[in-house]
């Protein structure tokens, strides 16, 4: 169909109302108004891009050791079928006397294990708790040992041919322990910063077949204390 364009009175007759419209609009109290000029974009500035490359690596904590637990069986897969205590027995007998490291336990502590059978009231294993931390859909083990001096070990557990690797494993002054969807916090007492605790997000690492603390952060829980008035301030 052809266009048919309108006579040129018909278009100066709509331009000036058109032009009315937005005089009008201006006059509106709420038409839009400038938010003001927007501010520049600042990125990440270099420090001393002169420093040399580092070619020692740093102290190992042990974060991303990982170990098969010698002995346990998980038939299909099922963590839910393996006792954990049996799984930490294991391995205590795997690493006799170890007091440093993923492995490390008091002496106390382990002795404790060992007779989870025969004096259960005081064995240090607590409650075991299941999720899928890797994202295989299958659930992990996770299982927490309490310590002297208010120390808590947390260690997990995947399932792996038809048995059990520990992909994670850590002691603290754990104040509590969360999971949020495929990570596992824990917050700790910091010993050097009254009123703070250290949160760690530990996060499964396909590459390194491990959990890994993703993000650690200090975080304030409640309002420090004043400084005690000295002797001269009260004068």
């Amino acid at each position: 169909m052809p266009r048919h364009h309108a006579p040129r009175p018909a278009l100066a007759a709509v331009a000036v109302t058109a032009a009315a419209l937005l005089l009008a609009g201006c006059n509106d109290a709420g038409g839009l108004e400038s938010a003001g000029a927007t501010p520049t974009a600042v990125g990440p500035v270099e420090l001393w891009p002169e420093l040399p490359e580092i070619s020692a690596p740093p102290v190992d904590y042990g974060e991303s050791d990982t170990e098969r637990v010698r002995g346990i069986e998980v038939p299909g897969g099922d963590v839910r079928t393996v006792d954990p205590v049996a799984v930490v027995q294991a391995e205590v007998a795997a690493h006799p006397g170890q007091v440093t490291g993923p492995d490390g336990l008091y002496e106390q502590t382990a002795r404790q294990i060992r007779e989870c059978r025969t004096k259960p009231a005081k064995c240090p294993v607590l409650k075991p708790y299941y999720r899928d931390l890797t994202g295989d859909g299958k659930d992990e083990l996770i299982v927490g040992i309490t310590m002297p001096e208010q120390q808590t070990a947390i260690r997990v557990y995947m399932p792996e041919k038809g048995g059990l690797t520990r992909i994670m494993s850590d002691a603290e002054a754990i104040v509590s322990v969360e999971l949020a969807g495929r990570d596992l916090i824990l917050r700790a007492v910091s010993a050097g910063i009254p009123g703070y605790e250290y949160r760690t997000a530990w996060s499964w690492d396909e590459q390194q077949r491990a959990m890994l603390p993703a993000r650690d952060e200090i975080v304030r829980v409640k309002p420090s204390r004043p400084a005690p008035e000295s002797s001269a301030d009260a004068r």
